[in-house]
């Protein structure tokens, strides 16, 4: 009996022992997220000022690769008694002469000339044959036609090195006397494929839009906080193309959307076939970059998460730690739940609004407290806790700042303005300022921080293969 009383006794002081020491639990309604909708939201068209330099030496070099061999064929002596073929001799050397593309092309000729008659259906014909050479200097204007340097070309001058001569009617006569008038055949082919070999030559559009298509990829900011640049191009504007001294100049223009992502690599918004090519008088002077740093839920929970590692609040011994946080929208305001172990286990419900602190550079929940059922318990149950000076410290743990997002997105820049080449022969060079905040704007999925920046680009092409 006594054995038994005695086993009774400490079950009951180990019952009583285990529930003082045990930690207390609690339960507060959650406040259920609005319904998921896409992630829609206002970002701000940005507009990047490109001036592009072109060497004339360029041009020079890739229309002497595709202008070669034959320029001019006329095999038929029976309607003119003249025929003529005319070759390239040697690369053509273009220049620029008061505001024009200047081309001086060394050509030889291989002529026939028929002398005589045919009279009473008798032909007789002498056939004379001669090797000539010289040059054609032509003279060309210059613009920019469907992504295309386009020029107009008028032939200026046509010189013989030499002026042989043949007898006609017992008579010496120069056969330039004889060709030069069917310079007026050939006139018109040659300043088509000096205008064709130019157009073919110069086309921007590859080089533009693989260029594009590189800097539209994708691109890792910030590996801690898994930040991503994504740029979305929609249309590309182009001024008139001017020649000065040694370089043609020409002013384009990208107006497109920047995002700033967190999370994994999200894909490329890149589209070639959509690409549009304005023509416009004149360009703003600088870079003007609205970049939205977008935050999902999910990703900012995980960073927050990260603030709370090692921390307790409360005192004495009470205290709890924070083992996991998440976060959504809801009425416009931000629900953080923070798990607690602990003091108290459970789950408790704070809200409040995401704002940006210019001078931290960070993203911060103003008017934070707890939801209206979590205070109601923590009131009855764990008072401690609804202390403003608990939330006082937790509130400086909700937050993260996008400081080093915003200085890596300028890193990342600059890597593509100091002297960048995106293929043989272009560089990019250039600079960008400071990142400055413009607004936060709230969607259902992401908390989304609008950024602006302002700089200077400039692709130089030189030496293009």
């Amino acid at each position: 009996m006594t054995s038994t009383l005695t086993r009774l006794w400490a079950l009951v002081m180990a019952l009583l022992f285990f529930s003082c020491s045990s930690v207390q639990k609690i339960e507060s309604l959650k406040p259920e997220p609005d319904n998921a909708a896409p992630l829609v939201y206002e970002n701000e068209y940005s507009f990047i000022k490109i001036p592009v330099l072109l060497k004339l030496k360029d041009v020079e070099n890739q229309t002497n690769k595709l202008f070669s061999g034959i320029i001019y064929d006329d095999s038929n002596i029976s309607d003119d008694d003249i025929e003529i073929k005319i070759w390239k001799l040697a690369p053509v050397k273009i220049s620029n002469e008061s505001g024009k593309i200047k081309t001086v092309l060394p050509l030889k000729a291989h002529i026939k000339y028929r002398i005589g008659t045919d009279r009473l259906g008798i032909a007789l014909y002498d056939v004379r044959e001669f090797n000539m050479s010289g040059r054609v200097t032509l003279l060309s204007n210059v613009g920019l036609t469907n992504w295309k340097m386009s020029t107009t070309t008028t032939l200026q001058s046509l010189e013989w090195n030499e002026s042989p001569t043949t007898t006609v009617l017992g008579k010496q006569v120069p056969i330039t006397y004889v060709i030069n008038p069917a310079v007026r055949l050939f006139k018109s082919t040659i300043e088509k494929s000096i205008d064709e070999a130019i157009s073919s030559s110069m086309d921007f559009k590859p080089m533009v839009l693989d260029a594009l298509q590189q800097l539209c990829d994708p691109f890792l900011m910030n590996e801690e906080y898994q930040s991503w640049l994504r740029i979305v191009p929609t249309e590309l504007y182009t001024t008139d193309a001017k020649l000065a001294k040694d370089q043609i100049s020409m002013d384009m223009g990208l107006k497109c959307q920047m995002e700033t992502i967190i999370g994994s690599k999200p894909t490329s918004k890149f589209s070639r076939d959509k690409i549009v090519l304005k023509p416009v008088k004149k360009m703003p002077d600088n870079i003007t970059a609205h970049i939205a740093a977008v935050s999902t839920f999910a990703d900012a929970s995980a960073v927050i998460t990260k603030n709370f590692a090692g921390q307790e609040f409360g005192d004495g011994s009470k205290k709890v730690k924070v083992n996991k946080v998440s976060l959504w929208h809801k009425s416009g305001k931000m629900v953080i739940a923070l798990d607690l172990t602990g003091s108290i286990n459970g789950t408790v419900y704070l809200t409040g609004y995401p704002q940006y602190n210019s001078s931290t550079k960070e993203i911060y929940f103003d008017r934070l407290d707890y939801a209206i059922d979590t205070k109601s318990v923590l009131a009855r149950s764990a008072n401690w806790l609804a202390s403003g000076y608990i939330l006082n410290k937790i509130q400086q743990h909700c937050r993260y700042s996008i400081d080093s997002n915003m200085a890596d997105a300028r890193k990342s820049m600059m890597g593509y303005l100091r002297n960048y080449s995106p293929m043989p022969g272009v560089f990019v060079n250039g600079n960008v300022g400071e990142m400055s905040f413009e607004k936060i704007q709230l969607t259902n999925k992401a908390i989304i921080a609008f950024l602006k920046i302002e700089g200077d680009v400039k692709v130089t092409v030189d030496g293009l293969k």
